[in-house]
């Protein structure tokens, strides 16, 4: 077990968002239609990465750039990577259940399906830029009628964002990208209070728009994904203040209470040219991977390598 993969503590704290959303906020979700969109999501993940191992013989340079580790083309080490990389497709699943709303099988399988797809589809240098779990999103909600997100399920409860900002905050300290968050509610904060003082509005009122459970998610959990956003950390300060300030337009002047999505995925190929503007190392889940977890891996591999050379 890779006890200190941040991923699997993302798994953990989604799965137990979704069990307390339905326990404590009264939603009224179909077990059936997770299911659908847990199962589409590992599927496709399998599937994507055995046509890339087979067709293009790339899967592991798609998924780390650390070739002195251990040797990739060893058995053992493919299959460990094809297992990793199903907490990916996991997290993925769980975020679609948590902020997408369908009526259908059909617009959760789909979803699901063009998240994962995404992934594989829309890179650079071996770097998807869009959001899995946004991308399933918004294709949801353009190419279906029954697709919908509720920014508001979350309400604005202080407790829930206690726990948003404790959850995340061990997720990102991992991860180190407390940055991009920072810099995304900054300048939301910023700009909502520009506006609640010049409406000369209540602080209560700004109280209430920052408190928002799906917006704390959206930061401590979306926007912060490694594999996606830029690789410096003065281009994920730019890019998150650049969706900051699309989210807040959308959300005050169009009336998309969905603005934040939206101004994600629009924003998304930005960190394109982020990184070609300033450029950093590749961010790869296997720095986040203990030394005592890198020694199993390669036993594990060593010994695969025996039965292999036995037979």
């Amino acid at each position: 077990m890779l006890r200190q993969d941040p991923r699997n503590y993302q798994i953990l704290f989604l799965s137990l968002f979704l069990f307390l959303g339905i326990g404590t906020r009264d939603w009224t979700l179909r077990p059936d239609l997770i299911l659908v969109v847990i199962v589409t999501c590992l599927l496709t993940q399998w599937l994507a990465i055995f046509v890339l191992e087979n067709s293009q013989g790339k899967l592991l340079n798609l998924l780390t750039k650390k070739s002195e580790l251990i040797d990739k083309s060893n058995p053992a080490f493919i299959t460990f990577f094809k297992l990793a990389s199903l907490k990916s497709a996991m997290i993925t699943a769980l975020g679609l259940s948590l902020l997408l709303r369908a009526d259908h099988y059909t617009t959760m399988i789909l979803a699901g399906s063009l998240a994962i797809l995404s992934k594989f589809l829309f890179q650079v240098e071996r770097k998807h830029f869009f959001n899995p779990a946004n991308f399933g999103i918004i294709a949801a909600l353009i190419f279906t009628n029954d697709a919908w997100v509720s920014p508001g399920q979350w309400g604005d409860d202080g407790w829930y964002a206690l726990l948003f900002l404790g959850t995340g905050g061990m997720v990102l300290k991992r991860v180190g990208r407390w940055d991009t968050t920072a810099a995304f509610l900054g300048t939301y904060a910023l700009l909502e209070a520009i506006r609640n003082l010049w409406l000369g509005w209540a602080w209560d009122v700004y109280c209430h728009r920052l408190m928002s459970g799906s917006l704390l998610l959206f930061a401590l959990f979306m926007i912060t994904d490694p594999r996606s956003i830029p690789k410096a950390r003065i281009g994920r300060l730019v890019w998150a203040g650049c969706i900051a300030i699309l989210s807040f337009i959308l959300r005050n002047y169009f009336f998309v209470s969905s603005g934040v999505f939206w101004a994600l995925f629009a924003l998304s190929p930005l960190s394109v040219l982020l990184d070609v503007i300033w450029s950093a190392p590749q961010f790869s889940w296997l720095s986040t991977v203990s030394n005592a977890d890198s020694r199993c891996i390669e036993v594990a591999t060593e010994r695969e390598s025996e039965q292999y050379s036995r037979a």
